[in-house]
């Protein structure tokens, strides 16, 4: 005699209702554990408040960066400052221009008497030259 088997998974019994759908599966899961994604959506979401590109750390970064910069700017306009200053003297103050000139270009003026020197080689061992009394090797 041949009796069919009953599985009970498949709905056969009597005894069992119909399966359910995928869907209404899948939304007793969701129901079921809602409490462990929102806990890991939420983990997720300070760490990329902490870590992520625009994140704590990183606004950090960018805030030490733009101090660093506006450092170097307020230095930089400092010289630009200094520079501009230079400028003005060039075109109204005789004296620097004749002062650039002398250093710079080594020009004279007349009656002005130029001693020229010859530099001393350097000691090649890097200990200063001792000056020899008269007479001593």
């Amino acid at each position: 005699m041949d009796h069919p088997i009953k599985n009970p998974q498949l709905g056969d019994s009597p005894g069992n209702a119909p399966r359910e759908s995928f869907a209404v599966q899948l939304r007793a899961f969701f129901r079921r554990n809602a409490l462990w994604f929102l806990v890991v959506a939420l983990a997720w979401l300070l760490v990329q408040d902490i870590f992520g590109t625009h994140g704590v750390l990183a606004m950090h970064r960018s805030k030490l960066e733009l101090q660093k910069i506006q450092h170097e700017i307020n230095k930089l306009d400092g010289e630009n400052d200094k520079l501009q200053g230079n400028v003005e003297d060039l075109k109204s103050d005789p004296s620097v221009i004749e002062g650039i000139a002398r250093e710079e270009m080594r020009l004279a003026r007349r009656g002005d008497l130029i001693f020229k020197t010859k530099q001393r080689p350097a000691d090649p061992s890097g200990t200063p030259a001792q000056p020899n009394p008269a007479g001593q090797p």
